[in-house]
């Protein structure tokens, strides 16, 4: 007798969650990685996810560890959302201002997630950043 979930066997269905499973682990095994090797280099270890893109952002406005208000700081993790997101084609730079600030145009539409998947995308493209911008072995 087959178990059936949904239209597929009950196996498939396993097997795609155990699937998933496992790329979650590989992702937060990564992340946790990520917030080491930050910690090391930064003297202080990321809180949580928007402890990192602040860090981005603050590395791509390139001007340095500076006080910055609170409305710079949700431009830094807009900047640091939007050239993560660059990586796959949804933002691309559409120039610097005359204070040197970044600007970024929506290329095409983000997918709808909920909260954990749109965490989870995030943290795939900062892991990604890390590796590819700045040469960092995850």
């Amino acid at each position: 007798m087959i178990i059936r979930i949904g239209t597929l066997p009950a196996y498939h269905f396993i097997f795609y969650f155990s699937g998933m499973y496992k790329k979650d682990l590989v992702l937060e095994r990564k992340w946790q990685s990520l917030l080491t090797l930050l910690e090391q280099e930064v003297g202080k270890r990321p809180n949580d996810l928007n402890g990192v893109l602040f860090l981005i952002g603050v590395q791509e406005l390139g001007k340095g560890a500076q006080h910055f208000s609170k409305e710079e700081k949700q431009d830094l993790l807009h900047i640091a959302i939007c050239k993560v997101l660059s990586l796959s084609g949804f933002y691309a730079l559409e120039g610097i201002d005359q204070d040197g600030w970044p600007h970024w145009k929506l290329q095409k539409k983000l997918p709808h997630f909920d909260l954990l998947e749109q965490e989870k995308l995030l943290k795939m493209h900062v892991i990604e950043y890390f590796e590819q911008e700045l040469g960092v072995a995850i």
